[in-house]
């Protein structure tokens, strides 16, 4: 796929990630926003992101993102989904359907596929390593190259994941000859919290439990406690990831509630365990090594489901 040859003949594109945008969802639409407002000035591009967490809001033009998914246009030429297949992209759907041609980039495993044009490759480190390839190098700037190496460095985890791969470090290399100051970015998106997203960290770690002879650890944040603290979901970014670095835990698990007896289940694991079969137990997806579903039940009722097929994994049962 190349996306000079996807766009010929389209007066009208729309672009959209995932519910709940994380960083290469956010860098690989504006990634491709960027370089089509760039190069394309006649066509009429809109992306649509639900709210936007406030640590992204450097990147160039973030705020033409509607997040109110309005448009006066009836139907796209051109559609495209990424970081995501197109079930997962909330009030956009009905722009993709009723579009004139969509396109699909993606890395996620459990994805298999949606749109007239697919480029899903499950070993990419990123949607943002995908998108580098689509685009033709000489037609970027400063701002497309850090829209991309923004989500690269967050679903590698700084390229400390066994997702980083020999050409995700050449495509960041490249991406860093732009000329931005790529420290004080990746401290920016993925290592400076508020004083609230500390505060949640430390309940989060401090209620945790182990399980499985210390192998899983799991923890909760209510939504009475997340009143409490003035919390949104995007302040329990992290903390999965954290309670994954617990010595001797192989598979960690966090939940916080979105509503009563509803849970947004984040899963992370060193190996041991594929998360990715766990979350699509539940209607969920994502990697081996990192997915997420949402879940009914009680808190203990979805802890005892999931665990369930985790010591599975685990105990080789």
């Amino acid at each position: 796929m190349k996306l000079d040859q996807l766009v010929k003949g389209a007066e009208t594109i729309g672009i959209s990630g995932h519910i709940r945008p994380d960083g290469d969802c956010i860098g690989s639409c504006m990634g491709v926003y960027l370089y089509l407002k760039k190069n394309y000035p006649k066509i009429r591009v809109d992306v649509f992101l639900e709210k936007i967490p406030p640590e992204y809001e450097f990147i160039k033009d973030i705020g033409d993102v509607r997040s109110d998914f309005r448009t006066d246009v009836k139907s796209y030429d051109l559609f495209i989904v990424l970081d995501s297949s197109k079930d997962r992209i909330g009030d956009a759907e009905p722009f993709f359907d009723s579009a004139k041609k969509t396109a699909n980039i993606d890395h996620h495993i459990s994805n298999k596929g949606t749109g007239n044009e697919l480029y899903i490759v499950p070993t990419a480190s990123s949607a943002c390593e995908l998108v580098y390839n689509v685009l033709k190098r000489e037609k970027m700037d400063i701002d497309i190259a850090k829209a991309l190496y923004t989500g690269m460095v967050t679903d590698t985890g700084v390229f400390k994941y066994n997702n980083t791969s020999p050409e995700t470090m050449r495509i960041a290399a490249d991406l860093i000859s732009f000329g931005f100051d790529f420290g004080s970015l990746i401290d920016h998106v993925f290592y400076e919290k508020t004083y609230l997203q500390n505060q949640i960290l430390g309940r989060a770690l401090l209620e945790s439990i182990l399980l499985m002879d210390g192998r899983c650890i799991v923890s909760v944040i209510s939504r009475q406690t997340m009143d409490f603290y003035g919390a949104d979901s995007n302040d329990l970014d992290g903390i999965v990831n954290q309670l994954l670095l617990t010595l001797g835990v192989d598979c960690a698990i966090f939940m916080h509630e979105l509503a009563p007896l509803e849970y947004k289940v984040s899963l992370r694991s060193n190996g041991a365990v594929n998360v990715s079969q766990v979350a699509e137990m539940f209607g969920g997806g994502g990697h081996v090594r990192a997915a997420g579903c949402t879940v009914s039940g009680t808190y203990h009722d979805v802890i005892n489901n999931i665990t369930k097929y985790i010591h599975k994994q685990l105990y080789n049962e």
